[in-house]
């Protein structure tokens, strides 16, 4: 993509449909006279007496205390500088976005027009009753660091500048297990700081409060070696003056165990990594390009241990793995601040989150076979689920212990339990098949290519590294959209009607006719049948001219089935082809099925299907917990069409001991856990969340899919096809851009799937 097409692209993004990334949204009914009449005047009046009395009540009866400030005078903005408050607003929407997302937190941001310290003070302790915690941000140091001393000192809320201090706790997390793993103590290790801004200096204060000592470490700004001998020092920079007589950084690296980057790309030589110690520690930061090059370091030095901010690189240093669930910890035990004891608790959860088992779901999304404690892997993964059952316990246990709690916790089971709710409303699992699909992309057919947005999906797979895709369709409008789009990427472009493919479509032709001869098929009518797209486009895939198939954009469902089921047929061992939805809902992913296929199947077919979609499920990298579901519960109707559940549930528990499956259920008490706990105590789905819906037939399951996507705006990912012999996956008619994109990642990940499954099954013959 054409720098200008991505600027264009990031415009529309903020733009499109909705101005900005954020906004609010109710949190108690309003239908009503009576809502409303309790929601505002006369009904408000009585929290407002009860706040009156005891001003605490605030977080009784308010958003106050699941509220943070994101606040900026935007003197400091990423790497574009001093461009004022105004043009920082982007940045605070998002970086409130990643506090929702990931942390289950509220934000307002709040953009301050002033560069006076004191303003900017004043301003914030005006508006602070508003909010439960202040998240500084893009402020430009020295000012910065008076601006949050005065800040935390004078308010009675956490207050947090997270240049200064998501940088140091993520990054000393990492140190402490590159200094486990390279058998070396923090107390000798002798460091070298390029960079005296906010985050370094905060870095340095808290890898000194881990034990480093100051007369081990070197500092470096823009003029070099920040030394005792030199003048005009701010009291920041005088704090970290060595008395060693080194004026440059390649003096400093000399025998140096770690170094700390966070200041321009590219000023480490391979010739001053090679003068580090044994098993050097280098945490290049600088973004987007870090001080040394990934690669170049890792081929000057096989003994060292590096992270760079980058995501594409191991040990990616990211704030977001701090500042979201240090402020979810403060914010539910009412913290009066965020203190040393808090930031230190932070720091030793994540260092010791990376030595645990890696979950499946985490493997399987950054395409590992099984991450574990090594030097490539110092710290967590960004999207790694156990962060919010892990870091924020250990920030509120800090601050209970540290005496600035106001509502300790008591019952740590049931807090870990409201964490966990609070993961349900995010995408995360999106980001995660995204990036296991990145991994190996394959090549995915598009079959409808002459379509703008089936174009668009492909344009975005292929600059994303999710796909290499292949067009079918009108040479000539494809060509044109690829202009409109700027998509000048050099990508396959084939015409199954144009008389170019007629070698090709001789041999498909010949092949499917031999497959179909004895069953009413002619070589002519085989010939015909290439000139169709999804015919073509299924043996581009049989004969492994294609890895993957992506259709359905603009043809009916029962139409685009036919040619795959005729040509590609049913996996080995299937019995039956079903699809499964995956819904993003507020509780978090949830699959139906059969969504698009068995119009009414019988019991064995459910049984089926459940497999099938259990299989699926454990794809994704989660535990399927499934409910069967009907109008009754548990024998309650006699009736066939929920007999049939219960005999599938049955049939399961049979032949599949070990699978968490229950029914048949209402879907009420097969999602509300309290509610199935209390009256279905024997059932095998208590203390399980339900990720899984079977339903009894085609219309329940569709329509159900349909109303959940349309009513809730849940996001839809699928139908995803299930027994299949090669990866085939239709689309729903008319899917957005971004459901195409899904689903091509499903088609890459089916395919990745299915090698590994070849590749295993030629083994065990060779063996």
């Amino acid at each position: 993509m054409s720098k200008q097409s991505k600027r264009r692209e990031a415009l529309v993004y903020h733009a499109k449909p909705t101005p900005g990334k954020i906004e609010v949204v109710p949190t108690k009914k309003y239908a009503t006279q009576r809502d409303l009449s309790l929601a505002y005047s006369p009904g408000v009046a009585e929290p407002c007496l009860e706040i009156e009395k005891d001003k605490n009540n605030a977080y009784k009866y308010t958003a106050k205390g699941n509220l943070v400030a994101v606040i900026s005078n935007g003197t400091a903005v990423l790497g574009l500088g001093n461009i004022g408050p105004e043009a920082s607003k982007p940045v605070m929407e998002g970086k409130g976005l990643l506090f929702k997302i990931f942390a289950g937190i509220d934000v307002f941001d709040i953009e301050v027009d002033t560069e006076n310290v004191e303003e900017f003070i004043q301003t914030v302790k005006m508006i602070s009753p508003t909010f439960g915690g202040i998240n500084l941000e893009d402020i430009k140091a020295p000012e910065a660091f008076e601006i949050e001393r005065r800040l935390k000192e004078e308010l009675d809320i956490p207050v947090m500048h997270d240049d200064q201090h998501g940088t140091a706790i993520i990054s000393a997390a990492a140190l402490l297990n590159a200094l486990e793993l390279s058998e070396k103590n923090i107390k000798d290790a002798r460091i070298v700081v390029s960079g005296a801004g906010a985050a370094a200096i905060s870095c340095t204060r808290l890898y000194q409060a881990f034990g480093a000592s100051r007369e081990n470490i070197v500092m470096l700004d823009s003029k070099g070696v920040i030394r005792q001998d030199r003048e005009n020092l701010s009291s920041q920079k005088t704090e970290f003056a060595t008395h060693r007589k080194i004026d440059t950084l390649e003096e400093a690296m000399v025998d140096a165990d770690v170094f700390i980057g966070l200041s321009a790309p590219d000023i480490v030589t391979p010739e001053m990594l090679k003068s580090m110690a044994e098993n050097p520690i280098v945490f290049a930061m600088a973004n987007p390009n870090p001080e040394i090059d990934y690669q170049l370091a890792v081929e000057t030095r096989d003994d060292i241990i590096m992270a760079t901010g980058r995501s594409d690189h191991p040990n990616q240093v990211n704030n977001v793995l701090g500042f979201p669930f240090i402020f979810r910890g403060a914010l539910d035990v009412r913290a009066s601040k965020i203190n040393e004891e808090m930031k230190m608790a932070a720091v030793v959860a994540l260092a010791d989150l990376a030595k645990e088992p890696v979950p499946e779901q985490v493997n399987i999304a950054y395409g590992e076979t099984r991450m574990t404690f090594s030097k490539d892997y110092i710290i967590p993964k960004p999207f790694d689920p156990r962060l919010i059952t892990t870091v924020p316990p250990a920030v509120a246990k800090a601050a209970m212990e540290s005496g600035v709690a106001n509502e300790p916790i008591e019952d740590w089971h049931k807090y870990e339990d409201e964490l966990l709710d609070r993961l349900g409303s995010d995408n995360k699992i999106v980001r995660l098949l995204l990036n296991r699909a990145k991994t190996n992309p394959k090549r995915v057919v598009f079959a409808e290519a002459d379509h703008l947005d089936v174009l668009k999906a492909a344009q975005i797979v292929y600059e994303e590294g999710i796909a290499y895709p292949i067009l079918l369709g009108r040479k000539d409008k494809i060509e044109k959209l690829k202009e409109e789009i700027e998509f000048d990427a050099d990508v396959p472009i084939i015409d199954p009607k144009s008389d170019e493919e007629e070698e090709r479509k001789n041999r498909y032709a010949k092949v499917y006719w031999q497959q179909r001869q004895r069953r009413g098929m002619t070589y002519y009518s085989a010939q015909k049948w290439m000139r169709e797209r999804n015919y073509f486009a299924a043996m581009m895939v049989n004969e492994g001219d294609a890895d993957a198939l992506i259709s359905g954009y603009s043809r009916s469902y029962p139409s685009v089935v036919k040619p795959m089921l005729e040509l590609i047929g049913m996996a080995p061992g299937a019995t039956r082809v079903a699809t499964t939805n995956l819904m993003m809902t507020k509780r978090g992913p949830l699959f139906l099925s059969d969504t698009s296929i068995n119009i009414d199947p019988t019991a064995k077919d459910l049984a089926k299907i459940a497999q099938m979609t259990a299989k699926t499920v454990k794809m994704f990298g989660m535990e399927p917990v499934v409910a069967l579901t009907s109008y009754s519960n548990f024998g309650s109707s006699s009736n066939d069409k929920a007999s049939k559940m219960r005999d599938a549930v049955s049939l399961l528990h049979k032949v599949n001991p070990d699978m968490i499956v229950d029914g048949e259920l209402q879907t009420d008490f097969a999602l509300n856990s309290q509610r199935i706990k209390d009256i279905f105590p024997f059932s095998k789905l208590v203390g399980r969340k339900v990720n899984t819906l079977i339903f009894p037939n085609l219309d329940a399951a569709n329509i159900t899919y349909k109303l959940l996507k349309e009513l809730n705006k849940a996001d839809s990912i699928g139908p995803i096809m299930m027994g299949m012999r090669k990866p085939v996956h239709i689309l729903q008619l008319n899917a957005s851009v971004d459901e195409i994109v899904n689903m091509t990642a499903i088609a890459v990940i089916d395919a990745q799937e299915k090698e590994r499954w070849e590749k295993r099954r030629a083994k065990k013959q060779s063996d």
